[in-house]
């Protein structure tokens, strides 16, 4: 907000008073470590973010343009694990998840502090290896599909070893979120007195510690293929390379929820704060995420639909897959009905809370086309499907983060940015991202396949449309991360509670001192209780 002229800096800065790289590098502090998650994720995001825009560049003519079209390959495939890998499956687990459950659950700090910062470096380590062996070059896609990733590029081999410390760290972080919200919540803090945020973050860690391992090991298996030449996905040695596909999508559909789940968690604190109203439905919300994250388990199949399966099997996965929408459906409709009557205002985090929900309806709706068996065998190998899962994703999960962000970024840094740039960019990021994606899903319907570097002249209207939207996307986020960096310096010092919120991270300080709270508080009651505080479910 812009109403508070203080911005010099006061004596004690919380845990950001002590300076210097070695104090970042070897800190046990969950808030720091949370801190250097967001600018790692976010780095990643940016360089992402400007290979979308070449890939864009390059459809903007049918033909070859710009670069080869094994350039775009490598590229995009640059751009899916970047984007994948080291930034939304980690953004906001890792990285906000890292900073606030502590602080949302009333404790000093995560179960196991050192495990905690074992967990970043992990994390650094496999970045560093899987982005050396991304510029190798590979083209095989974000997905690394076999038999051709077993016999293209020896990177491929390194690149596994990469996702598999970036898996054990996110392993490690998932055990470490359990055991903290398990064992360290504040005196009188019963499970249905948690926040949503940690309800979503539990059943996230839950996922994050039973489906990573598959991938884990599926990326060995590869190696272990390619360096001793064992068949186990590659059909010339005796393989077969739809067990890699059941390997990977049984990881990554669950992953999905990964991205997702924390991003509904953020929506369900950020709404009511800016409703003044009661939560609505809270049990029906918190065993919901639990019921996403179970059945999410069971839907991997979807996937290949086309990719050669019984009858059988398709229906069973098809049926899952449209099962999984009820719990998905219950938040939806939850929060809807919590914003009715509401006293609602609409500040930036609300802005980005609201456009979660509508983007992520549309992502929704139109994941009933690829579930269903018929239309499925349409419209998967083609820009419709593209456009769903960026409704998903970026609409979905990046939505919820940049509303976590603006609702949290009082906290965190103690400053105020500026609302009216913040509402600036979420105009240019909402509407550019319509533009760009929207139009896919017509493209898509038409019969233009993904992942082609070249397409017939009849596409390019819709081509054009797209890139053009992409550019005032990047403009709303060049806004709203220059309004961050600059509130960073200069902006107003933030109260304690700006936006009025109940849960306990805004019974702090801001920013919080190195041990969170100066006395462990006393939970009394429920964190939505919004004009009516009568209404919390019972125990």
């Amino acid at each position: 907000m812009a109403d508070h002229p203080n911005t010099s800096l006061p004596e004690d800065r919380g845990y950001l008073s002590e300076h210097g790289f070695r104090s970042w590098a070897l800190t046990m502090d969950h808030k720091r470590i949370g801190v250097m998650y967001i600018w790692t994720t976010l780095g990643f995001f940016v360089v992402a973010g400007i290979l979308a825009l070449l890939l864009r560049l390059k459809l903007l003519v049918p033909g070859p343009a710009l670069f080869s079209d094994h350039t775009y390959n490598v590229l995009f495939t640059m751009h899916g694990a970047m984007m994948i890998f080291l930034f939304i499956i980690p953004a906001i687990p890792s990285a906000l998840g890292n900073f606030f459950i502590p602080l949302l659950i009333g404790c000093r700090d995560v179960a196991f502090p050192r495990l905690n910062l074992f967990s970043y470096w992990i994390f650094v380590a496999g970045i560093a290896v899987t982005v050396g062996t991304l510029a190798a070059p590979m083209d095989t896609g974000w997905t690394f599909y076999t038999p051709y990733s077993a016999q293209t590029s020896a990177a491929v081999t390194a690149l596994s070893f990469g996702l598999f410390l970036i898996g054990m760290s996110s392993i490690l972080t998932g055990l470490n979120f359990i055991v903290t919200i398990h064992t360290m919540r504040a005196p009188g803090m019963g499970w249905y007195r948690m926040p949503l945020f940690i309800w979503a973050m539990y059943a996230t860690s839950v996922i994050q510690v039973l489906s990573t391992p598959v991938i884990g090991i599926t990326f060995l298996l590869l190696a272990a293929e390619r360096v001793f030449g064992i068949g186990f996905f590659d059909p010339a040695k005796g393989g077969d390379p739809l067990l890699f596909q059941h390997f990977f999508w049984f990881y990554s559909h669950p992953v999905v929820y990964v991205m997702i789940l924390p991003a509904m968690g953020i929506v369900s604190e950020v709404v009511p704060v800016f409703a003044r109203k009661p939560i609505f439905g809270y049990k029906a919300i918190a065993y919901s995420a639990l019921a996403i994250a179970l059945i999410g388990f069971l839907v991997w199949g979807h996937h290949m639909f086309v990719s050669g399966m019984s009858t059988v099997a398709g229906v069973i996965f098809s049926f899952l897959t449209f099962f999984v929408a009820v719990p998905t459906g219950m938040k939806i409709f939850n929060w809807i009905a919590t914003l009715y009557k509401g006293s609602i205002t609409f500040e930036s985090p609300m802005l980005y809370a609201l456009s979660f929900i509508f983007l992520f309806i549309i992502g929704g709706l139109t994941g009933l086309f690829l579930g269903a068996l018929a239309t499925d065998v349409h419209v998967h190998d083609t820009y419709f499907l593209v456009a769903h899962f960026h409704y998903t994703m970026m609409g979905g999960t990046v939505m919820g983060l940049f509303a976590g962000l603006h609702y949290w970024f009082p906290k965190m840094t103690g400053r105020m940015f500026n609302e009216t740039w913040a509402k600036s960019a979420w105009w240019l990021v909402v509407s550019g991202f319509n533009v760009t994606f929207f139009p896919m899903f017509i493209l898509g319907m038409q019969g233009m396949p993904r992942r082609y570097a070249e397409y017939p002249a009849k596409y390019q209207a819709l081509n054009v449309v797209a890139t053009v939207g992409s550019w005032f996307l990047a403009l709303g986020v060049i806004i709203m991360f220059a309004n961050f960096i600059k509130s960073l310096r200069n902006g107003p010092l933030a109260p304690d509670n700006p936006w009025r919120g109940l849960t306990l991270e805004w019974q702090t300080t801001s920013p919080p001192p190195e041990e969170n709270f100066h006395e462990i508080p006393t939970v009394t009651d429920w964190p939505y209780g919004y004009g009516s505080r009568n209404e919390a479910p019972r125990e």
